[in-house]
């Protein structure tokens, strides 16, 4: 998962049907993973945590990519849980994004950088799309402003008349 964008996965499998279960339940679960091989990889791997069933008697039986149709930016918020040099630590955060694979990026990157986990050690819980109102982080709760403005106080034009070595120095304040 090193430095590109997740893509969202449904991936289905079951159990080898046996003798003794020739019907075994299916499983189904949405993965984050950069292509489809590492989404059946992680699949297996939360399989044999959960259900003790190893790659050797399963069989997948659909890997879809999720695609997002809405452009429109949203909170998102993510449950996970994560291994640290001291233990195993449940954790909740609030992203702003376009889509959910983005926001999910965004907070593996973010623990990275904050926390110095890698990415096999973070397993993502659930994820969900939170209103405006529910929101608990500052960090996302100040956009939420109606009349937010982003001034862009130091602007720099470019001038292809002028040269590149002049006497005095650039004004770039415009306020």
């Amino acid at each position: 998962m090193k430095g590109s964008e997740l893509n969202q996965y449904t991936v289905t499998g079951r159990r080898l049907p046996s003798d003794k279960v020739p019907e075994p339940p299916v499983y189904k679960m949405t993965i984050f993973a950069p292509n489809d091989v590492v989404a059946k990889s992680r699949f297996f791997y939360f399989l044999s945590q959960l259900k003790k069933l190893k790659r050797s008697h399963g069989e997948i039986l659909s890997v879809s990519q999720v695609f997002d149709s809405k452009t429109q930016i949203r909170n998102f918020g993510i449950w996970l849980r994560y291994d640290s040099r001291s233990g195993t630590h449940n954790m909740y955060r609030e992203y702003r994004d376009i889509n959910l694979p983005a926001a999910v990026t965004a907070c593996y990157r973010d623990m990275a950088s904050r926390h110095q986990v890698r990415a096999r050690s973070l397993q993502i819980i659930r994820t969900d799309v939170i209103p405006a109102k529910d929101t608990r982080r500052p960090s996302v709760q100040r956009f939420h402003d109606s009349k937010i403005k982003f001034p862009l106080p130091h602007r720099q034009l470019k001038s292809t008349i002028k040269s590149k070595f002049v006497a005095n120095r650039p004004t770039t304040f415009y306020g």
